[in-house]
């Protein structure tokens, strides 16, 4: 079946980015002139996702704002003669078919996927993390997607290696080749303590999955922090039917992480049509005074 609903939880309170996200929820922090989600969004509309669940929290409408149109703010531009302007800031709104739940409260992403049952219906699904701006050529989703759909498996998760010392922070993958950059993950655990760890590969950031994953979240206790791990409800079909595993492509930033945030502006700033050779100048001026 064609994969062309995504989900998007947004509704974490960025405390690793305080004071900040006081009052600016963290997806709508800016990498250069678009904030992180539209970067997440776009990435699902050129997979073939047509519509799009965001799962906020109180306090976050300013995503909703992002995506909706802004009449007097369109006059404007347009009586100023300024079209190439008009049309960024209207065609976000086309991007895809965009709703909003709230989650009312922070009980873990499992609670937070949970919230899209109804949007969901019958069929697979695509969950995108709001805190994870995926960028390269081949939309990261989009790279799932087709291999969900030539494995047969009964999901896929976005997979990438990460460093010994920080696995504990993440999950970890059991794993078995399949093909170049595609393997079968047959068991996977949600922030393993020493010596737990399957491999060094966890998921960051994208996965899609069956419609039955509700049913799992439904049944199964809360894990790790005492939160519903979405990790944990996949380990069941893991363990039953494997997941493909795709070692994507594109580079990943953490936009819940500080350091995330600079390399993000930093790396797409560098690349960027308006202001990029000014910005490298800039960057080799700066390198000699550290």
């Amino acid at each position: 079946m064609k994969i062309t609903k995504a989900i998007i939880p947004a509704a974490g309170l960025g405390t690793r980015v305080l004071p900040a996200t006081k009052a600016i929820p963290k997806e709508m922090f800016p990498i250069v002139d678009k904030p992180a989600i539209q970067y997440i969004v776009e990435e699902a509309a050129k997979s073939g996702i047509e519509d799009i669940l965001i799962i906020t929290s109180r306090g976050k409408f300013e995503i909703e704002d992002h995506f909706d149109r802004a009449p007097e703010l369109e006059a404007k531009l347009a009586e100023g003669g300024k079209q190439e302007m008009l049309d960024q800031i209207v065609d976000v709104t086309k991007l895809a078919n965009i709703t909003y739940i709230r989650q009312m409260e922070q009980k873990g992403l499992g609670h937070a996927v949970l919230q899209a049952k109804k949007f969901v219906g019958d069929e697979p699904f695509a969950v995108m993390y709001g805190d994870d701006v995926i960028i390269g050529e081949d939309p990261c989703i989009g790279q799932l997607i087709r291999a969900y759909e030539h494995t047969g498996l009964c999901g896929a998760v976005g997979i990438k290696s990460v460093l010994a010392e920080e696995i504990q922070k993440y999950s970890s993958m059991k794993i078995e080749p399949i093909k170049d950059n595609i393997f079968k993950v047959t068991d996977m655990i949600e922030k393993p303590k020493p010596g737990q760890e399957f491999s060094l590969y966890s998921i960051l950031g994208r996965c899609v999955l069956p419609p039955e994953i509700f049913g799992i979240l439904e049944e199964i206790p809360y894990g790790a922090g005492n939160e519903l791990q979405l990790t944990d409800a996949m380990r069941v079909l893991a363990k039953r039917d494997g997941f493909a595993g795709i070692d994507f492509t594109g580079t990943r930033y953490d936009m819940g992480n500080k350091l995330g945030i600079l390399k993000a502006s930093v790396e797409v700033g560098l690349t960027h049509p308006e202001i990029g050779e000014e910005f490298k100048e800039y960057i080799r001026e700066i390198a000699k005074e550290i």
